[in-house]
Protein backbone atom coordinates (compact mmCIF):
# COMPACT_ATOMS: atom_id res chain seq x y z
CA UNK A 1 0.00 0.00 0.00
CA UNK A 2 2.87 2.13 0.86
CA UNK A 3 2.78 5.12 2.96
CA UNK A 4 -0.52 7.63 3.71
CA UNK A 5 -0.35 10.70 4.73
CA UNK A 6 -2.82 12.22 7.34
CA UNK A 7 -3.66 15.49 8.21
CA UNK A 8 -4.77 16.15 12.41
CA UNK A 9 -6.05 19.78 12.64
CA UNK A 10 -7.76 21.24 15.88
CA UNK A 11 -6.26 19.44 18.79
CA UNK A 12 -7.62 16.14 19.15
CA UNK A 13 -7.16 14.25 21.73
CA UNK A 14 -3.68 12.50 21.72
CA UNK A 15 -5.15 9.02 22.79
CA UNK A 16 -7.02 9.25 19.13
CA UNK A 17 -3.97 10.65 17.45
CA UNK A 18 -2.00 7.67 18.84
CA UNK A 19 -4.11 4.84 17.49
CA UNK A 20 -3.13 6.38 13.62
CA UNK A 21 0.63 7.02 14.44
CA UNK A 22 0.82 3.09 15.52
CA UNK A 23 -0.19 2.42 12.09
CA UNK A 24 3.63 2.10 10.43
CA UNK A 25 2.09 2.86 7.15
CA UNK A 26 0.67 6.05 8.07
CA UNK A 27 2.90 9.31 8.18
CA UNK A 28 0.62 11.65 10.62
CA UNK A 29 1.26 15.26 10.58
CA UNK A 30 -0.79 17.51 13.60
CA UNK A 31 -1.15 21.13 12.57
CA UNK A 32 -2.92 23.67 14.50
CA UNK A 33 -6.34 25.25 13.07
CA UNK A 34 -4.81 26.10 9.66
CA UNK A 35 -5.99 29.37 8.25
CA UNK A 36 -8.11 28.55 4.71
CA UNK A 37 -5.30 29.56 2.57
CA UNK A 38 -2.79 27.25 4.42
CA UNK A 39 -5.03 24.45 4.43
CA UNK A 40 -5.92 25.08 0.44
CA UNK A 41 -1.94 24.79 -0.39
CA UNK A 42 -1.12 21.61 1.30
CA UNK A 43 -4.65 19.48 1.56
CA UNK A 44 -3.64 18.09 -1.87
CA UNK A 45 -0.50 15.90 -0.52
CA UNK A 46 -2.88 14.02 2.12
CA UNK A 47 -4.78 10.69 1.90
CA UNK A 48 -7.14 11.26 5.10
CA UNK A 49 -8.02 14.69 7.52
CA UNK A 50 -9.22 14.31 10.93
CA UNK A 51 -10.26 17.64 12.57
CA UNK A 52 -13.22 18.99 14.56
CA UNK A 53 -15.56 22.13 13.36
CA UNK A 54 -12.74 24.62 13.34
CA UNK A 55 -11.01 23.49 10.21
CA UNK A 56 -14.04 24.04 7.08
CA UNK A 57 -13.55 22.13 4.08
CA UNK A 58 -15.55 23.89 1.58
CA UNK A 59 -15.55 22.93 -1.89
CA UNK A 60 -12.62 24.78 -3.06
CA UNK A 61 -10.65 22.96 -0.50
CA UNK A 62 -11.83 19.34 -1.40
CA UNK A 63 -11.14 19.52 -5.33
CA UNK A 64 -7.75 20.18 -4.36
CA UNK A 65 -7.58 16.88 -2.32
CA UNK A 66 -6.93 15.26 -5.20
CA UNK A 67 -5.89 12.35 -2.80
CA UNK A 68 -7.99 13.10 -0.20
CA UNK A 69 -9.90 9.28 0.65
CA UNK A 70 -11.86 9.75 3.85
CA UNK A 71 -12.29 12.86 5.92
CA UNK A 72 -12.91 11.98 10.38
CA UNK A 73 -15.18 14.52 11.87
CA UNK A 74 -14.21 14.22 15.71
CA UNK A 75 -18.09 14.79 17.01
CA UNK A 76 -21.70 15.01 15.07
CA UNK A 77 -21.62 17.94 12.83
CA UNK A 78 -20.28 18.12 9.46
CA UNK A 79 -21.71 21.21 8.53
CA UNK A 80 -18.04 22.16 8.18
CA UNK A 81 -17.71 20.20 5.40
CA UNK A 82 -19.25 20.47 1.76
CA UNK A 83 -20.81 16.89 1.52
CA UNK A 84 -22.28 17.12 -1.75
CA UNK A 85 -19.02 17.96 -3.62
CA UNK A 86 -17.25 15.29 -1.24
CA UNK A 87 -19.80 12.15 -2.26
CA UNK A 88 -19.15 13.54 -5.81
CA UNK A 89 -15.46 12.73 -5.63
CA UNK A 90 -15.62 9.60 -3.10
CA UNK A 91 -14.00 11.00 -0.73
CA UNK A 92 -15.88 8.96 2.83
CA UNK A 93 -16.86 11.29 5.71
CA UNK A 94 -17.14 9.40 8.95
CA UNK A 95 -18.20 11.48 12.16
CA UNK A 96 -18.63 10.48 15.82
CA UNK A 97 -22.28 10.34 16.81
CA UNK A 98 -22.04 8.17 19.97
CA UNK A 99 -18.62 9.67 22.06
CA UNK A 100 -20.50 13.13 23.46
CA UNK A 101 -23.76 12.36 23.62
CA UNK A 102 -23.34 11.62 27.41
CA UNK A 103 -21.89 15.05 27.66
CA UNK A 104 -24.47 16.98 25.83
CA UNK A 105 -27.29 15.32 27.87
CA UNK A 106 -25.83 16.75 31.03
CA UNK A 107 -24.87 20.09 29.33
CA UNK A 108 -28.71 20.31 28.86
CA UNK A 109 -29.92 19.19 32.24
CA UNK A 110 -26.79 21.62 33.61
CA UNK A 111 -28.13 24.69 31.76
CA UNK A 112 -31.87 24.11 31.98
CA UNK A 113 -31.76 23.62 35.86
CA UNK A 114 -29.34 27.04 35.93
CA UNK A 115 -32.20 28.54 33.98
CA UNK A 116 -35.12 27.42 35.86
CA UNK A 117 -33.57 28.02 39.22
CA UNK A 118 -31.54 31.48 38.56
CA UNK A 119 -27.96 29.76 38.76
CA UNK A 120 -25.97 32.38 36.76
CA UNK A 121 -28.08 34.77 38.35
CA UNK A 122 -27.91 34.33 41.70
CA UNK A 123 -24.04 33.14 41.28
CA UNK A 124 -23.34 36.53 39.96
CA UNK A 125 -25.12 38.48 42.54
CA UNK A 126 -23.42 36.58 45.46
CA UNK A 127 -19.93 37.81 43.86
CA UNK A 128 -21.34 41.34 43.68
CA UNK A 129 -21.97 41.36 47.48
CA UNK A 130 -26.04 40.99 47.39
CA UNK A 131 -28.22 38.64 49.15
CA UNK A 132 -31.07 38.47 46.40
CA UNK A 133 -32.82 35.26 48.03
CA UNK A 134 -36.24 36.72 47.53
CA UNK A 135 -35.87 37.57 43.74
CA UNK A 136 -34.64 34.32 42.92
CA UNK A 137 -38.17 32.41 43.44
CA UNK A 138 -37.65 29.11 40.96
CA UNK A 139 -39.92 26.27 39.22
CA UNK A 140 -39.25 22.85 39.42
CA UNK A 141 -38.48 20.35 36.60
CA UNK A 142 -40.72 17.60 37.78
CA UNK A 143 -44.39 17.36 36.15
CA UNK A 144 -43.57 19.38 33.38
CA UNK A 145 -43.41 18.50 29.76
CA UNK A 146 -40.40 17.53 27.70
CA UNK A 147 -41.07 18.27 24.14
CA UNK A 148 -37.41 16.17 22.05
CA UNK A 149 -37.11 17.03 18.86
CA UNK A 150 -35.05 14.21 17.26
CA UNK A 151 -34.65 11.38 19.55
CA UNK A 152 -31.51 10.09 18.44
CA UNK A 153 -28.68 9.23 20.41
CA UNK A 154 -28.49 12.61 22.37
CA UNK A 155 -32.56 12.94 22.17
CA UNK A 156 -32.37 9.19 24.01
CA UNK A 157 -29.95 10.12 26.55
CA UNK A 158 -31.62 13.37 27.42
CA UNK A 159 -35.21 10.88 27.29
CA UNK A 160 -33.28 8.72 30.04
CA UNK A 161 -32.49 11.71 32.59
CA UNK A 162 -35.57 13.70 31.80
CA UNK A 163 -37.25 10.50 33.50
CA UNK A 164 -35.24 10.51 36.95
CA UNK A 165 -36.69 14.27 37.30
CA UNK A 166 -39.69 13.01 37.22
CA UNK A 167 -41.08 14.88 33.87
CA UNK A 168 -43.78 13.49 31.08
CA UNK A 169 -41.89 13.34 27.48
CA UNK A 170 -43.08 13.81 24.27
CA UNK A 171 -41.12 13.52 21.08
CA UNK A 172 -41.49 14.09 17.68
CA UNK A 173 -38.92 12.57 15.07
CA UNK A 174 -40.52 11.00 11.83
CA UNK A 175 -37.20 9.08 11.15
CA UNK A 176 -37.57 6.77 14.14
CA UNK A 177 -39.35 4.08 14.98
CA UNK A 178 -42.44 3.24 16.91
CA UNK A 179 -40.51 0.76 18.96
CA UNK A 180 -37.44 3.37 20.02
CA UNK A 181 -40.45 6.02 21.18
CA UNK A 182 -41.63 2.91 23.71
CA UNK A 183 -38.55 1.92 24.76
CA UNK A 184 -37.73 5.37 25.48
CA UNK A 185 -40.87 5.81 26.91
CA UNK A 186 -41.87 9.01 25.15
CA UNK A 187 -44.85 9.63 23.53
CA UNK A 188 -44.87 9.76 19.52
CA UNK A 189 -45.70 13.65 18.37
CA UNK A 190 -47.54 13.27 15.39
CA UNK A 191 -45.94 16.38 13.97
CA UNK A 192 -43.81 19.44 15.22
CA UNK A 193 -46.55 21.39 15.62
CA UNK A 194 -48.38 19.25 18.03
CA UNK A 195 -45.52 18.76 20.43
CA UNK A 196 -45.36 22.32 20.63
CA UNK A 197 -48.41 22.81 21.39
CA UNK A 198 -48.20 19.94 24.28
CA UNK A 199 -44.66 21.17 26.04
CA UNK A 200 -43.31 23.25 28.48
CA UNK A 201 -39.56 22.49 27.52
CA UNK A 202 -39.14 21.88 24.16
CA UNK A 203 -35.23 20.68 22.95
CA UNK A 204 -33.88 20.12 19.90
CA UNK A 205 -31.24 17.04 18.39
CA UNK A 206 -31.30 16.65 15.15
CA UNK A 207 -28.55 17.21 12.42
CA UNK A 208 -28.58 20.77 10.72
CA UNK A 209 -30.03 20.20 7.11
CA UNK A 210 -31.90 21.96 4.44
CA UNK A 211 -34.74 20.08 6.17
CA UNK A 212 -34.35 21.67 10.12
CA UNK A 213 -32.47 24.90 9.22
CA UNK A 214 -35.00 27.43 10.19
CA UNK A 215 -36.85 24.83 12.22
CA UNK A 216 -38.42 26.59 14.87
CA UNK A 217 -38.81 30.46 13.98
CA UNK A 218 -41.31 32.54 14.87
CA UNK A 219 -44.59 30.85 13.63
CA UNK A 220 -43.38 27.72 16.15
CA UNK A 221 -42.58 29.87 18.62
CA UNK A 222 -46.10 31.26 18.65
CA UNK A 223 -47.63 27.70 19.47
CA UNK A 224 -46.13 27.34 22.45
CA UNK A 225 -47.48 27.85 25.89
CA UNK A 226 -46.83 31.59 27.57
CA UNK A 227 -43.49 31.08 29.29
CA UNK A 228 -42.01 27.91 27.70
CA UNK A 229 -38.47 27.07 27.57
CA UNK A 230 -36.49 26.65 23.99
CA UNK A 231 -33.57 25.25 23.96
CA UNK A 232 -30.99 24.52 21.28
CA UNK A 233 -27.25 22.55 21.44
CA UNK A 234 -27.95 20.78 18.44
CA UNK A 235 -26.25 23.03 15.53
CA UNK A 236 -26.78 27.05 15.06
CA UNK A 237 -29.42 27.65 12.44
CA UNK A 238 -31.88 25.01 13.50
CA UNK A 239 -34.13 27.87 15.82
CA UNK A 240 -34.09 30.81 14.81
CA UNK A 241 -31.85 33.07 16.72
CA UNK A 242 -33.72 36.51 16.15
CA UNK A 243 -37.11 34.79 16.46
CA UNK A 244 -36.26 33.92 20.16
CA UNK A 245 -34.70 37.11 21.03
CA UNK A 246 -38.33 38.87 19.68
CA UNK A 247 -39.96 36.13 21.80
CA UNK A 248 -38.21 36.57 24.68
CA UNK A 249 -38.39 40.16 24.76
CA UNK A 250 -42.12 40.69 24.73
CA UNK A 251 -42.73 38.01 27.39
CA UNK A 252 -44.18 35.16 25.43
CA UNK A 253 -40.79 33.42 25.96
CA UNK A 254 -40.21 32.19 29.22
CA UNK A 255 -36.69 31.27 28.32
CA UNK A 256 -33.65 29.75 26.33
CA UNK A 257 -31.04 28.15 26.53
CA UNK A 258 -28.46 28.56 23.19
CA UNK A 259 -25.35 26.39 23.23
CA UNK A 260 -24.62 27.22 19.26
CA UNK A 261 -25.24 30.14 17.07
CA UNK A 262 -25.86 30.76 13.25
CA UNK A 263 -22.91 32.21 13.30
CA UNK A 264 -19.99 31.56 15.89
CA UNK A 265 -18.29 33.18 17.66
CA UNK A 266 -21.95 35.31 19.43
CA UNK A 267 -21.57 38.84 18.12
CA UNK A 268 -20.74 40.55 21.50
CA UNK A 269 -22.94 43.14 20.47
CA UNK A 270 -26.10 40.17 19.98
CA UNK A 271 -28.85 41.42 22.17
CA UNK A 272 -29.00 37.64 23.33
CA UNK A 273 -26.01 38.56 26.14
CA UNK A 274 -28.34 41.08 27.52
CA UNK A 275 -31.19 39.37 28.09
CA UNK A 276 -32.08 38.13 31.84
CA UNK A 277 -34.11 34.89 31.01
CA UNK A 278 -31.36 33.37 28.67
CA UNK A 279 -28.67 30.75 29.23
CA UNK A 280 -25.92 31.11 27.20
CA UNK A 281 -22.85 29.16 26.55
CA UNK A 282 -19.91 29.03 23.87
CA UNK A 283 -20.62 25.47 22.25
CA UNK A 284 -19.85 23.89 24.94
CA UNK A 285 -21.94 20.77 24.08
CA UNK A 286 -19.06 18.10 23.61
CA UNK A 287 -16.19 19.86 25.72
CA UNK A 288 -15.39 17.50 28.28
CA UNK A 289 -12.36 15.50 28.95
CA UNK A 290 -14.53 12.30 28.35
CA UNK A 291 -16.14 13.51 25.58
CA UNK A 292 -13.65 15.05 23.53
CA UNK A 293 -11.42 11.85 24.02
CA UNK A 294 -14.29 9.31 23.40
CA UNK A 295 -15.18 10.85 20.12
CA UNK A 296 -11.36 11.25 19.18
CA UNK A 297 -10.74 7.53 19.77
CA UNK A 298 -14.41 6.81 18.09
CA UNK A 299 -12.80 9.11 14.83
CA UNK A 300 -9.95 8.14 14.48
CA UNK A 301 -10.07 4.30 14.86
CA UNK A 302 -13.00 4.33 11.86
CA UNK A 303 -10.78 6.45 9.83
CA UNK A 304 -8.46 4.36 10.38
CA UNK A 305 -10.29 1.47 9.37
CA UNK A 306 -11.43 3.17 6.21
CA UNK A 307 -8.01 3.07 4.92
CA UNK A 308 -6.43 -0.34 5.71
CA UNK A 309 -9.52 -2.11 5.05
CA UNK A 310 -12.04 -0.28 3.42
CA UNK A 311 -14.31 -0.41 6.58
CA UNK A 312 -16.98 1.91 5.44
CA UNK A 313 -19.86 1.30 7.77
CA UNK A 314 -19.62 4.29 9.64
CA UNK A 315 -19.43 6.64 6.86
CA UNK A 316 -22.45 9.06 6.43
CA UNK A 317 -22.02 9.39 2.76
CA UNK A 318 -22.19 5.50 2.44
CA UNK A 319 -25.71 4.16 1.97
CA UNK A 320 -25.37 0.99 4.28
CA UNK A 321 -27.80 -0.32 6.64
CA UNK A 322 -25.20 -3.35 7.81
CA UNK A 323 -24.78 -2.29 10.97
CA UNK A 324 -21.44 -4.26 12.34
CA UNK A 325 -21.86 -6.94 9.39
CA UNK A 326 -18.66 -5.35 7.19
CA UNK A 327 -16.47 -8.22 7.27
CA UNK A 328 -19.47 -10.35 6.39
CA UNK A 329 -20.98 -8.60 3.63
CA UNK A 330 -17.11 -7.84 1.89
CA UNK A 331 -16.99 -10.75 -0.04
CA UNK A 332 -20.89 -9.51 -1.77
CA UNK A 333 -19.67 -6.20 -2.37
CA UNK A 334 -16.68 -7.79 -4.48
CA UNK A 335 -18.93 -9.94 -6.45
CA UNK A 336 -21.46 -7.28 -6.85
CA UNK A 337 -18.79 -4.95 -8.49
CA UNK A 338 -16.86 -7.58 -10.52
CA UNK A 339 -20.38 -9.00 -11.67
CA UNK A 340 -21.20 -6.27 -13.17
CA UNK A 341 -17.98 -5.66 -14.69
CA UNK A 342 -18.32 -8.60 -16.16
CA UNK A 343 -21.48 -7.60 -17.74
CA UNK A 344 -20.28 -4.74 -18.73
CA UNK A 345 -17.51 -5.83 -20.75
CA UNK A 346 -19.24 -8.75 -22.67
CA UNK A 347 -21.42 -5.91 -23.53
CA UNK A 348 -18.76 -3.27 -24.97
CA UNK A 349 -17.38 -7.07 -27.13
CA UNK A 350 -21.07 -6.90 -28.55
CA UNK A 351 -20.82 -3.65 -29.90
CA UNK A 352 -23.14 -1.95 -26.97
CA UNK A 353 -21.96 1.60 -25.47
CA UNK A 354 -23.98 3.13 -23.00
CA UNK A 355 -25.80 1.51 -19.99
CA UNK A 356 -28.97 2.30 -19.30
CA UNK A 357 -29.80 0.62 -16.13
CA UNK A 358 -28.24 -2.00 -13.78
CA UNK A 359 -30.79 -4.55 -11.96
CA UNK A 360 -29.21 -6.15 -8.89
CA UNK A 361 -31.52 -8.90 -6.73
CA UNK A 362 -29.40 -10.28 -3.84
CA UNK A 363 -30.99 -13.07 -1.02
CA UNK A 364 -32.60 -12.49 2.42
CA UNK A 365 -29.50 -12.51 4.06
CA UNK A 366 -27.97 -9.79 2.02
CA UNK A 367 -31.13 -7.39 1.66
CA UNK A 368 -30.78 -5.07 4.37
CA UNK A 369 -27.17 -4.39 2.32
CA UNK A 370 -29.24 -3.81 -0.97
CA UNK A 371 -28.32 0.10 -1.16
CA UNK A 372 -24.53 -0.59 -0.61
CA UNK A 373 -24.79 -3.26 -3.00
CA UNK A 374 -26.26 -1.65 -5.97
CA UNK A 375 -23.39 1.37 -5.71
CA UNK A 376 -20.97 -1.83 -5.66
CA UNK A 377 -22.44 -3.02 -8.58
CA UNK A 378 -22.51 0.61 -10.69
CA UNK A 379 -19.11 1.17 -9.84
CA UNK A 380 -18.64 -2.16 -11.69
CA UNK A 381 -20.41 -0.92 -14.49
CA UNK A 382 -18.76 2.24 -14.73
CA UNK A 383 -15.12 0.83 -14.14
CA UNK A 384 -14.63 1.08 -17.58
CA UNK A 385 -16.21 4.29 -18.43
CA UNK A 386 -15.22 7.03 -16.03
CA UNK A 387 -11.61 8.41 -16.38
CA UNK A 388 -9.46 10.55 -14.31
CA UNK A 389 -12.31 10.05 -11.07
CA UNK A 390 -11.77 7.84 -8.24
CA UNK A 391 -15.02 5.56 -8.15
CA UNK A 392 -16.10 3.42 -5.26
CA UNK A 393 -18.83 3.32 -2.79
CA UNK A 394 -18.78 7.00 -2.33
CA UNK A 395 -19.80 8.29 -5.23
CA UNK A 396 -20.53 5.00 -7.88
CA UNK A 397 -24.25 5.75 -7.03
CA UNK A 398 -24.30 9.43 -7.86
CA UNK A 399 -22.01 9.27 -10.78
CA UNK A 400 -24.69 6.63 -12.47
CA UNK A 401 -27.68 8.34 -11.95
CA UNK A 402 -26.30 11.57 -13.12
CA UNK A 403 -25.61 9.27 -16.62
CA UNK A 404 -29.07 8.69 -16.41
CA UNK A 405 -28.77 5.26 -15.73
CA UNK A 406 -31.42 3.56 -13.81
CA UNK A 407 -30.53 1.17 -11.06
CA UNK A 408 -33.01 -1.24 -8.79
CA UNK A 409 -32.71 -3.72 -6.10
CA UNK A 410 -34.62 -6.23 -5.25
CA UNK A 411 -34.94 -9.35 -3.70
CA UNK A 412 -34.33 -12.98 -5.02
CA UNK A 413 -36.58 -16.11 -5.42
CA UNK A 414 -37.06 -17.65 -2.09
CA UNK A 415 -35.38 -20.94 -3.28
CA UNK A 416 -31.91 -18.96 -4.27
CA UNK A 417 -29.24 -19.39 -1.69
CA UNK A 418 -29.50 -16.53 0.99
CA UNK A 419 -26.06 -14.96 -0.16
CA UNK A 420 -26.91 -15.07 -3.89
CA UNK A 421 -26.66 -12.40 -5.68
CA UNK A 422 -27.88 -11.34 -9.58
CA UNK A 423 -26.40 -8.43 -11.94
CA UNK A 424 -27.99 -7.71 -15.16
CA UNK A 425 -26.77 -4.72 -17.25
CA UNK A 426 -29.01 -3.48 -20.23
CA UNK A 427 -27.58 -1.57 -23.06
CA UNK A 428 -30.51 -0.60 -25.20
CA UNK A 429 -31.69 -3.75 -26.66
CA UNK A 430 -29.07 -5.96 -25.22
CA UNK A 431 -28.42 -7.41 -21.70
CA UNK A 432 -26.09 -9.68 -19.57
CA UNK A 433 -26.87 -11.57 -16.54
CA UNK A 434 -24.80 -12.63 -13.96
CA UNK A 435 -24.95 -14.56 -10.65
CA UNK A 436 -23.21 -15.51 -8.02
CA UNK A 437 -22.75 -16.28 -4.04
CA UNK A 438 -20.63 -14.82 -1.57
CA UNK A 439 -20.44 -16.82 1.39
CA UNK A 440 -18.92 -14.57 4.20
CA UNK A 441 -15.15 -15.61 5.43
CA UNK A 442 -14.74 -17.49 1.55
CA UNK A 443 -14.10 -15.85 -1.63
CA UNK A 444 -17.07 -14.95 -3.96
CA UNK A 445 -17.95 -17.57 -7.04
CA UNK A 446 -19.39 -16.75 -9.89
CA UNK A 447 -22.63 -19.60 -10.65
CA UNK A 448 -23.92 -18.27 -14.32
CA UNK A 449 -23.21 -15.98 -16.53
CA UNK A 450 -26.73 -15.30 -19.25
CA UNK A 451 -28.11 -18.90 -19.79
CA UNK A 452 -24.94 -20.85 -18.73
CA UNK A 453 -23.83 -21.96 -15.50
CA UNK A 454 -20.57 -22.00 -14.49
CA UNK A 455 -18.33 -22.30 -11.03
CA UNK A 456 -15.56 -20.36 -11.40
CA UNK A 457 -14.00 -17.45 -9.03
CA UNK A 458 -13.28 -14.09 -10.54
CA UNK A 459 -9.65 -13.83 -9.45
CA UNK A 460 -7.02 -11.28 -11.31
CA UNK A 461 -8.44 -11.57 -14.36
CA UNK A 462 -11.23 -13.49 -15.66
CA UNK A 463 -11.54 -14.86 -19.40
CA UNK A 464 -15.22 -15.32 -20.58
CA UNK A 465 -15.36 -17.50 -23.92
CA UNK A 466 -18.08 -18.72 -26.21
CA UNK A 467 -17.87 -20.99 -28.77
CA UNK A 468 -18.91 -24.46 -30.40
CA UNK A 469 -19.56 -27.03 -28.28
CA UNK A 470 -17.09 -29.21 -30.61
CA UNK A 471 -13.94 -31.55 -29.59
CA UNK A 472 -10.42 -29.60 -29.08
CA UNK A 473 -11.56 -25.98 -28.08
CA UNK A 474 -10.43 -26.67 -24.14
CA UNK A 475 -7.09 -28.08 -25.53
CA UNK A 476 -6.42 -25.19 -28.08
CA UNK A 477 -7.34 -22.59 -25.59
CA UNK A 478 -4.88 -23.98 -23.02
CA UNK A 479 -2.29 -24.15 -25.26
CA UNK A 480 -2.61 -21.12 -26.56
CA UNK A 481 -2.56 -19.59 -22.90
CA UNK A 482 0.63 -21.75 -21.73
CA UNK A 483 2.32 -20.65 -24.56
CA UNK A 484 1.67 -17.18 -23.82
CA UNK A 485 3.03 -17.94 -20.15
CA UNK A 486 -0.47 -17.34 -18.24
CA UNK A 487 -1.51 -19.49 -15.72
CA UNK A 488 -5.05 -20.97 -15.80
CA UNK A 489 -6.37 -20.74 -12.08
CA UNK A 490 -9.86 -22.52 -12.99
CA UNK A 491 -11.74 -23.18 -16.28
CA UNK A 492 -15.49 -24.49 -16.91
CA UNK A 493 -16.97 -25.16 -19.67
CA UNK A 494 -20.99 -24.98 -19.86
CA UNK A 495 -22.95 -25.58 -22.52
CA UNK A 496 -26.58 -25.26 -23.62
CA UNK A 497 -27.00 -28.58 -25.56
CA UNK A 498 -25.05 -30.70 -27.15
CA UNK A 499 -22.77 -29.70 -30.19
CA UNK A 500 -25.07 -26.11 -29.61
CA UNK A 501 -23.43 -22.98 -28.12
CA UNK A 502 -20.82 -23.32 -25.15
CA UNK A 503 -18.90 -20.69 -22.93
CA UNK A 504 -15.96 -20.85 -21.14
CA UNK A 505 -15.37 -18.84 -17.63
CA UNK A 506 -11.42 -19.31 -17.06
CA UNK A 507 -9.58 -17.40 -14.22
CA UNK A 508 -6.24 -16.71 -14.81
CA UNK A 509 -3.41 -15.42 -12.55
CA UNK A 510 -1.51 -13.50 -15.30
CA UNK A 511 -2.33 -10.99 -17.69
CA UNK A 512 -3.90 -11.97 -21.08
CA UNK A 513 -3.07 -8.85 -23.53
CA UNK A 514 -4.79 -7.70 -26.35
CA UNK A 515 -2.75 -9.50 -29.12
CA UNK A 516 -3.58 -12.76 -26.90
CA UNK A 517 -7.11 -12.14 -27.06
CA UNK A 518 -7.20 -11.66 -30.81
CA UNK A 519 -5.23 -14.87 -31.12
CA UNK A 520 -7.49 -16.64 -29.25
CA UNK A 521 -10.77 -15.38 -31.47
CA UNK A 522 -8.55 -16.29 -34.38
CA UNK A 523 -8.97 -20.27 -33.23
CA UNK A 524 -11.44 -22.42 -34.98
CA UNK A 525 -14.68 -22.39 -33.14
CA UNK A 526 -14.27 -19.19 -30.85
CA UNK A 527 -17.33 -16.41 -31.54
CA UNK A 528 -16.16 -14.29 -28.29
CA UNK A 529 -12.86 -13.24 -26.26
CA UNK A 530 -13.75 -11.04 -22.98
CA UNK A 531 -11.12 -10.08 -21.04
CA UNK A 532 -11.90 -8.41 -17.65
CA UNK A 533 -9.43 -6.95 -16.21
CA UNK A 534 -9.40 -6.82 -12.05
CA UNK A 535 -5.91 -6.14 -10.54
CA UNK A 536 -6.60 -2.24 -10.74
CA UNK A 537 -8.96 -2.69 -7.93
CA UNK A 538 -6.61 -5.02 -6.05
CA UNK A 539 -3.69 -2.81 -6.47
CA UNK A 540 -5.35 -0.31 -5.40
CA UNK A 541 -7.09 -1.90 -2.58
CA UNK A 542 -10.72 -0.83 -4.14
CA UNK A 543 -11.51 -4.67 -3.27
CA UNK A 544 -12.22 -3.75 -0.02
CA UNK A 545 -13.49 -0.36 -1.22
CA UNK A 546 -16.35 -2.24 -4.00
Amino acid sequence: MGSLRLLVTDEIDPDGVELLRAETSFQVDEIPTPKPAELLEIIGQYDAFVGRSATRLPGEVLKRATKLRVIGRAGVGTDNIDIPTATQLGIAIINAPGGNTVAVAELFFGTLIGLVRHVPRAATSMREGKWDRSLLLGTELRGRTLGIVGLGRIGGEVALRARAFGMTLIGYDPYVTDERFDMLRVSRATSLDDLLRASDVVTVHTPLTPETRGMIGAAELKLLKPGSIVANLARGGIVDEAAVTEALVNGSLGGAILDVYTQEPLDPASSLRSLPNVVLTPHLGASTAEGQHNVAVDVCAAVRDALLNGELSRAINVVGGIDGRWEEIRPALVLARRMASIARAILADRGARAVDSIALRVGRDLSAAGNLLIASAAAGALDSIIDGVRLNLVNARTLAENRGIDLSVATTHSNDPDNAEQVTVRCGKNEVTVAGVAPPGSGPRLTRIDGFTVDVTPRRTLLVLTNADVPGVIGRVGTLLGDAHVNIAEYHQARLSQGGDALAAVSVDGEITEPVRQKLLSLPDIRSATVIDFSKLDAAGEEAWS
